[in-house]
């Protein structure tokens, strides 16, 4: 046996769950640093969740653009590309002077991370088939749950050292980690077991985004997947950007308490589900080629009202098993999202294709999150967000149902993948 490739699928999924804990921290911790950065600048609640929003749109606009360049380039030089520039990003942030140059600063750092998670995403399932798909991806995905939960430790961060003494560091960490990936990332050949056009002239045919997004979006589960990631985007936005101050109004918690309550507790529970999640999909899928989509309806139906629980219970310790509960069921989403996508969508523009759910999911998230601030100033408590967002969820979730999984053509395996 060759260990060398029977083992480096998962030195792949090892080395990007590095890279998707600063991904996210990066791009988190801003909002457990929330007072300080308000004081500093003298900002209202609104301009405050202006600086996530702007972040969300610049995001999401750059999405199946940066999805787009990895189908039709290199997984790898997406990535490395993309973890230098919002490093640098992350390093630029803890010098700002204003608040108009951190708005500059937020949106570039949108722009480079959109790049990011597509070619990540893509990279990974071409290296692991049906049998470690859902479970590789999930524990990808993990590392990005590492990232949210460290970004609550923001907080204390900022009490500690200050705000800008965090972005400085992990800014700074971020460059030189690029550069060990220069040297160790590869690229791999497109997974051969996924869905793929019939037309031999198609698949003869060069990579062109115009053709991307009429091969994508002439597939209604591909249109079904749209809506359902773009209310999951909505609800994750406004837990991720709100959910701190939500806890220090509502439990009387401090700075740093609201920071870690608000992240850690959700990704404990998204840490298990991704976990879970993968290898019940995995091997529900040896005998069910829908399993992957079953098991994300499963989780929300059952942690959908957990979120609705958490906004509504003036109990801290129901609100935590409400988040950890709530948290399972976005671990039983992250880890089956790509792999449903590979077996919905032509394998060549899969990249390009979640950069399109990554489009908007965040436009919608972002405006959302800039809503709640501005409900905020407007006296609406945030509890009643969330408890339309649980409604949501429910409905987009169920709307999964309706997707159809179709046989994916015949291509033989190349050796080299036949261990993974």
């Amino acid at each position: 046996m060759n260990t060398r490739v029977s083992s480096y699928p998962w030195i792949i999924v090892g080395m990007l769950w590095i890279v998707a804990l600063l991904n996210y921290f990066d791009r988190i911790m801003i909002t457990s640093m929330r007072d300080p950065i308000v004081a500093d600048f003298s900002l209202t609640d609104a301009q405050f969740g202006l600086l996530t929003s702007v972040f969300l749109w610049s995001y999401g606009f750059l999405s199946p653009f940066g999805g787009y360049f990895a189908d039709k380039y290199s997984r790898k030089k997406v990535i490395v590309f993309s973890v230098a520039v919002w490093s640098a990003v992350t390093l630029w942030t803890g010098f700002v002077s204003s608040f108009e140059e951190m708005l500059v600063a937020r949106v570039f750092m949108g722009l480079s991370e959109a790049c990011y998670i597509p070619a990540a995403l893509a990279l990974i399932t071409d290296y692991h088939r049906g049998r470690t798909r859902s479970l590789a991806t999930g524990l990808h995905i993990s590392g990005l749950y590492a990232g949210l939960a460290l970004g609550g430790f923001g907080g204390y961060i900022a009490e500690i050292w200050g705000w800008r003494s965090g972005f400085q560091v992990f800014g700074l960490f971020g460059l030189l980690y690029s550069l060990v990936l220069v040297y160790f990332l590869k690229d791999a050949n497109a997974a051969p077991d996924d869905q793929v056009s019939q037309d031999d002239k198609a698949l003869a045919e060069p990579i062109s985004l115009l053709r991307s997004i009429k091969i994508l979006f002439r597939e209604p589960a591909f249109l079904i997947l749209l809506f359902y990631f773009s209310v999951l985007g909505t609800a994750n936005w406004l837990v991720y950007g709100w959910l701190p101050t939500f806890f220090k109004e509502h439990f009387n918690l401090n700075l740093g308490e609201a920071g870690i309550s608000a992240t850690s507790y959700i990704q404990i529970g998204s840490f298990i589900g991704v976990i879970v999640g993968g290898i019940l999909a995995d091997r529900w899928f040896k005998s069910n080629k829908k399993s992957r989509i079953y098991v994300i309806i499963i989780g929300f139906t059952l942690g959908a009202p957990f979120l609705f629980l958490m906004s509504s219970t003036s109990v801290f310790t129901i609100a935590i098993l409400a988040m950890v509960v709530f948290g399972m069921a976005r671990g039983f989403s992250d880890a089956n999202l790509m792999p449903i996508l590979r077996q919905v969508a032509d394998s060549r523009y899969i990249a390009t294709g979640y950069g399109f759910l990554n489009f908007l999911s965040t436009i919608i998230g972002g405006i959302m999150v800039y809503v709640g601030g501005a409900l905020k100033d407007a006296d609406v408590d945030l509890s009643i967000i969330y408890q339309v967002s649980a409604v949501l969820m429910l409905i987009a979730t169920w709307s999964l149902f309706a997707i159809k999984i179709k046989k994916a053509a015949a291509i033989v395996k190349p050796a080299e993948y036949e261990q993974v």
